[in-house]
This record gives structure tokens, C-alpha cells and sequence, in this order.
């Protein structure tokens, strides 16, 4: 059935399929009964309880699927074991201009410079509010600095902590996006010094509000993944959130270069800028999974996301150290039916190897 809607979305340009696409999610959200069975893939293989959360299952919904928090019901319903919404940002924003996000077919995959549209903490913390009564499965609120330079420093410190403020109390995890390559001033806190302001400021209004939210750290992806922290300055930032109590990573972010395309350079130049997402991200993101997953001795566990498109993809993040995973670009690509496949994959992956749950797989080739 995707196979009619692809041709449809794709005779669109990229943001007005992803547009159409939500309000075809939002109409079909109250009819979920119907037909979410067919999405559904209950094993207790694949359930876990990690950082206090129950997952039904390992494949999650990446952010910038669903920004403002809009069909999280309709994610749950075609079979995601959890959701994370945003980039949300402290003050609205209508983002880059258009045109702002493109396709890659050739590569499979995406490059967006959207900037970090989003209707507002406030605003995305009252669906929040509401979603939160109703027991979906875990819900996560990733949190980037409003896309304007002249906020920087400790306003933007103060910026990160505003958003907090408004969104932990409704979610069940918050991410720090501490990497977004798509805005004028980029990795803003992507470096060890700014990066331990902003964790201490965040900690301490988590303190402050007596919430127990588990907060993960989203980074960018190595440019090679034979050589992951060439600068060692990724083990710093690694360390610091180590020691400062993060509980956990997500790996990885878009990237800002375009290495490993196949896609004609003219037509790669003729897009500009942005973040590249999709099947060329999949190795450099699973090298990060790994690095991760043997700087911290498997101790804190990483979402794996990245180039994820079967379940074979997601299997390797699993055997380098991923416990979770997330896919976007992939879902757009093969359609709703790909998480079902994958998590019934993923099951004959491990009856192949004979693990008797997903766990015991998790970081068995990180070596």
C-alpha cells in the first residue's frame, strides 16, 4: 500500500509530504483501533525496562519526525516502542527559509536545513501535558537552543533550562540536543567547556523541580568511522557527561559534510547546506554506537540512530551497543510497515545467533 502513497509524497517536494503526511496521521489517529493490530509485534524478547522506562519494543520514532508533538498517538499505533518529539525550543520559530528540505534517492537519504521550526516550549508542553494521562509507551522531548545567533553563552544556557522547565515534567526522558548542524551558529555546545555549563544548569533545575526525568545527550556523527574522536575532544565531552550523571547517549545526529555520497555533485551543490540523514549516515553512527558503548563499559545505555532501513541495519547497531533504537529517514523511505519488519527481523536475527533476548546482544561486537 505505501508503494501508491511513496508516489504520491514523492511527486511532492520533501517538507509538504512530511506535511500532508501528518495530517493523514492525525486524521487516521482516532480510528486507531482498527487498524493498529496489523502493526503490532508483541514479544517479550524485545521488551526492556532501561533508565526507568518500560519499552514494548526497541525501535523508536527519531525527532524531527513529529516536532510539536502532534500524532505521538498514530507512532505508537503503527507499532514504534517509543517517540521522541521536537527539537522544541524555548521560543517558536518559523525556521530557515524555504526551500529547506530535500530527497536523495540515489543515496537514500535526506538533507534538511529547517532550523529548528517549532511552535514553542510552551505550546509543545501542553499537548505534552495532555498525552502524558494517557499511557502510550514512553515519550521522550528532544530540547535544542531557539535558532537565533545573537542568543549565546549563558543566555543560551538560560534558553535550554527555560524549555526544561516547561517540558520535563511531561515526558518520560529529555535529550539534549547539543549538535544540531542546521542553524547559523551550529554545534553550539559541543564542546567540553560549554557543554558541562549546560549539563550543570540542567541538572540543577531537575533538582529544583524534584523530577526523576532521565536526561540523554544527542551527538554528531564521526566524519570517519575508523578514526571516531580524532581531537579527543569527543572523549572529553563523553567523559564529562559520565561524570556529571547522564543517563545515557543518542548516536547520532545529521551531519553537516557530505562524504560517502552517490548522488551527482551538482545536485548536491545545487541543495546548499544541512543536516544529511538516511542510508550514508549508517556506518559513521554505528562507529559512534561502538566508541560509546566502550568508552563508557556498556554502562549506560545508547539509542542508536542513523541509516536504520531493515533489520539487518538495526541489528548491527544492537551487536556495536545499542540498547534502543530510532529511525526517520527510513520510515520515509519504506513506510509504517518498516518497524514491524524490523522488530520481527530483529526477532530471527536473534533466534539465528541464539540470544533468547535482545539484551544479550547488545554490544557483543563493540570490540
Amino acid at each position: 500500500m505505501y508503494g501508491l502513497l511513496k508516489k504520491v509524497f514523492f511527486s511532492m517536494d520533501a517538507e509538504s509530504a512530511h506535511l500532508w503526511a501528518l495530517r493523514g496521521a492525525r486524521l487516521a489517529t482516532p480510528w486507531r483501533s482498527l487498524w493498529q493490530g496489523f502493526f503490532q509485534v508483541e514479544d517479550p524478547r524485545l521488551v526492556q525496562d532501561i533508565a526507568g522506562m518500560h519499552f514494548r519494543g526497541p525501535v523508536g520514532l527519531a525527532a524531527g519526525a513529529d516536532k510539536n508533538a502532534e500524532a505521538v498517538a498514530f507512532w505508537f499505533g503503527v507499532g514504534f516502542g517509543f517517540v521522541e518529539v521536537g527539537a522544541i525550543t524555548a521560543q517558536s520559530s518559523a525556521g530557515n527559509p524555504k526551500p529547506r528540505a530535500f530527497r536523495l534517492p540515489q543515496d537514500q537519504a535526506l538533507i534538511n536545513r529547517m532550523g529548528l521550526n517549532n511552535h514553542g516550549a510552551v505550546a509543545t508542553s501542553e499537548r505534552l501535558r495532555a498525552l502524558s494521562k494517557r499511557a502510550l509507551g514512553p515519550v521522550g522531548a528532544n530540547l535544542a537552543k531557539t535558532h537565533d545567533p545573537s542568543i549565546l553563552g549563558d543566555d543560551a544556557i538560560d534558553d535550554f533550562a527555560q524549555s526544561f522547565r516547561l517540558v520535563a515534567p511531561h515526558v518520560d526522558y529529555i535529550a539534549l540536543n547539543v549538535s544540531c548542524p542546521n542553524t547559523t551558529e551550529g554545534k553550539t555546545f559541543e564542546d567540553p567547556t560549554s557543554f558541562a555549563q549546560l549539563l550543570e544548569a540542567i541538572f540543577q533545575e531537575k533538582t529544583t523541580l524534584g523530577l526523576n526525568v532521565p536526561i540523554f545527550v544527542k551527538l554528531s556523527p564521526p566524519v570517519d568511522p575508523e578514526d571516531v574522536d580524532p581531537s579527543g575532544e569527543l572523549g572529553e565531552i563523553v567523559d564529562l557527561g559520565c561524570r556529571l550523571g547522564v543517563d545515557g547517549w543518542i548516536a547520532s545526529n545529521t551531519a553537516s559534510d557530505r562524504s560517502g555520497l552517490q548522488s551527482p555533485e551538482k545536485q548536491i551543490q545545487l541543495i546548499g547546506r544541512g543536516g544529511l540523514s538516511g542510508r550514508p549516515l549508517a556506518q559513521r553512527s554505528t562507529a559512534l554506537v561502538r566508541y560509546l558503548y566502550r568508552r563508557c563499559d556498556g554502562k549506560l545505555p545508547i539509542i542508536g540512530v542513523g541509516g536504520i532501513f531493515d533489520a539487518e541495519s538495526a541489528y548491527e547497531k544492537v551487536l556495536a551497543g545499542a540498547s534502543l533504537l530510532q529511525m526517520y529517514t527510513g520510515l520515509v523511505y519504506e513506510g509504517p510497515g518498516v518497524v514491524k519488519r524490523i522488530h520481527r527481523g530483529l526477532l530471527r536475527l536473534l533466534e539465528r545467533d541464539g540470544y533468547g533476548h535482545l539484551r544479550e546482544a547488545v554490544g557483543k561486537k563493540a570490540d
